[in-house]
């Protein structure tokens, strides 16, 4: 494992920690305010980003990558299920 893994991965942990917040308040009010073509085009951007991470070998930054993947579609899904367009 090189040092630039496990900065990336801390700089990833402080992302996620703000969307899993945002995914917690838009599930409290039933309301979400991030757009759809920004949460949908930031869930595909960090697929690619994780991908990328897998073939350098940053195994961490990757896993830390799959997650914020993960919430930024609860944040797609949401906007969706939320109906507020």
């Amino acid at each position: 494992m090189i040092w630039q893994d496990i900065v990336i991965s801390i700089a990833n942990l402080v992302f996620l920690g703000s969307v899993i917040y945002q995914i917690y308040h838009g599930y409290k009010i039933k309301e979400c305010s991030i757009a759809l073509l920004v949460s949908g085009m930031t869930t595909f951007g960090l697929i690619v980003v994780a991908v990328c991470f897998v073939t350098l070998s940053f195994y961490y930054s990757a896993i830390i990558s799959l997650l914020s993947t993960i919430c930024w579609g609860i944040l797609f899904i949401q906007r969706i299920k939320y109906k507020k367009f």
